[in-house]
């Protein structure tokens, strides 16, 4: 049987043909990468940029976006520097692509209950507006001037629209469509309905504004009395973590297994699919709306 010497042409062919066969699925992998993050850099400015005009920042999203992948690679690196493993850096690396999203629901449910913690003080004053004879536009003013964010941007971006023909009902609407509580459908369909049927739009603030009050003191009291339920959803989720840092810090050779084996990613997927079960059946438990 003859062996390929190490000058044979069909040596040397095989050879070409494999480096050319590597250099095609490099390049194609690459081309498929840089296609996808373009895909996923435009998607995600146009959607960050959005997001920073609702809460009225206006900064370039293609810094958020460089920020964004910069926090990914540093918390990928940090996941492989800490467990050694490749196969916890990689899912840690791309979940917090969805950092941004979640950052931004929560900034954006801080910003309603502010709102609706707002609106009470709010109605009143438009309320004493009204009521000393100034016009509707005229109290939404005083109340811009007077009030902080994010209550009064909405109301100065409704000022705007009316000064630019948007009718009050429209203006309103858009407003509903901004922040979309039950507070702000009572309170635009309060408006509505007294600017259409011409009743007196301050007693209507005025006790839309103790509805209000009442809704809010109520919604105060269950937070209170489900505190040591959300207190406990944090516990039973953080507990197992700190429990396997703790064990690993005390026997490093025996938690490897859970690192560097099929079987310890099986359980480690097990136990986050638990962690997460946990944590959203206690929150549904205690979320109570009013």
């Amino acid at each position: 049987m003859n062996s390929l010497a190490p000058n044979d042409p069909l040596l040397a062919a095989i050879i070409a043909v494999v480096v050319l066969s590597v250099a095609l699925l490099a390049w194609l992998l690459i081309d498929i990468g840089s296609a996808t993050l373009e895909r996923y850099r435009a998607s995600f400015t146009e959607r960050a940029g959005f997001q920073a005009a609702e809460f009225f920042l206006f900064i370039d999203a293609r810094k958020l976006f460089l920020a964004n992948l910069a926090v990914m690679a540093l918390g990928g690196l940090l996941v492989w520097l800490i467990s050694g493993s490749e196969l916890l850096a990689l899912p840690a690396f791309f979940a917090l692509g969805l950092l941004p999203r979640l950052l931004y629901r929560q900034m954006r449910k801080r910003r309603l209950r502010k709102f609706e913690e707002q609106l009470p003080d709010a109605l009143m004053m438009l309320s004493g507006g009204l009521r000393a004879g100034l016009g509707l536009s005229s109290a939404m003013a005083q109340l811009v001037a007077e009030s902080g964010p994010p209550l009064s941007q909405e109301f100065s971006l409704m000022l705007r629209e009316q000064r630019l023909g948007v009718t009050l009902e429209q203006a309103l609407s858009n407003l509903n469509h901004r922040m979309p509580t039950q507070t702000t459908v009572l309170i635009t369909s309060a408006m509505r309905i007294a600017n259409e049927t011409g009743g007196g739009l301050a007693e209507t603030l005025e006790r839309t504004s103790a509805t209000i009050r009442s809704r809010l003191r109520m919604q105060a009291k269950i937070g209170a009395l489900t505190a040591q339920g959300k207190l406990q959803a944090w516990v039973v989720g953080a507990l197992p973590i700190a429990l396997m840092l703790i064990l690993n810090e005390m026997e490093p050779q025996a938690m490897s297994m859970l690192w560097h084996t099929r079987v310890g990613w099986a359980t480690l997927a097990v136990i986050a699919l638990f962690e997460f079960l946990g944590v959203y059946v206690i929150r549904k438990i205690i979320a109570i709306d009013v």
